[in-house]
């Protein structure tokens, strides 16, 4: 029954974000490629908003787990909502351990979900896309796991680092074309730096999009 609650609960929470972003921010997506329903992702993010794992939580077409500070739950209703969106509460001093984030990103993967991943490491505070850490291929490696880049534009100006209020600014989320590797690379001793080289190119062309 908890289950069947839940899911009811994720199917409101998602609606109703949806209807909201659409119409207050204008917000628009763009899929390049269709996703296969039967293979199950690392999402990589830029990551410029606290709005950004809402955006991609509410219209990659699945529930995606990934950790948010526990900051964001201090409201109960909005920390219910992002619950209900595959947010998990992680504080300072639990995420401040690079390994022990990454055994806990592997271990929701291995439980079978999708996983949101920002591989920046932090929010811009430009709005540009910034280097990106390693930690994200160290995952795809050791799973084989495709990885699916994201960018968001327009998130930065609707909602800043430090901003308390939403501001009516144009949203663009583009779902860019799978990354999929073969075994031989993800085995191969300078794998990770291909998937970062492929990575990093792949968000590049799509920031170039917008």
């Amino acid at each position: 029954m908890k289950s069947k609650q839940n899911k009811v609960f994720y199917a409101i929470v998602k609606s109703f974000f949806k209807i909201l972003l659409k119409i207050y921010n204008r917000c628009s997506i763009k899929w390049l490629e269709k996703l296969n329903p039967d293979e199950k992702f690392i999402v990589a993010c830029n990551h410029v908003s606290n709005l950004d794992p809402l955006l991609v939580g509410c219209f990659f077409p699945r529930r995606l787990k990934y950790f948010a500070k526990e900051e964001l739950f201090k409201n109960w209703l909005f920390g219910a909502c992002i619950r209900a969106l595959g947010a998990i509460p992680v504080s300072r001093s639990d995420n401040a351990s690079a390994a022990g984030a990454l055994r806990g990103f592997m271990k929701l993967y291995e439980e079978g979900s999708d996983v949101l991943i920002f591989p920046e490491g932090g929010r811009s505070l430009d709005g540009n896309l910034q280097p990106l850490e390693g930690g994200v291929a160290l995952i795809a490696a050791r799973e084989k796991a495709p990885i699916l880049p994201v960018f968001i534009d327009g998130a930065f100006k609707a909602m800043p680092t430090g901003a308390k209020f939403v501001k009516p600014v144009k949203i663009h989320v583009t779902f860019g074309k799978p990354l999929r590797f073969s075994d031989d690379v993800y085995s191969s001793k300078n794998g990770r730096n291909i998937i970062m080289e492929n990575l990093e190119k792949s968000m590049r062309e799509l920031e170039a999009l917008n």
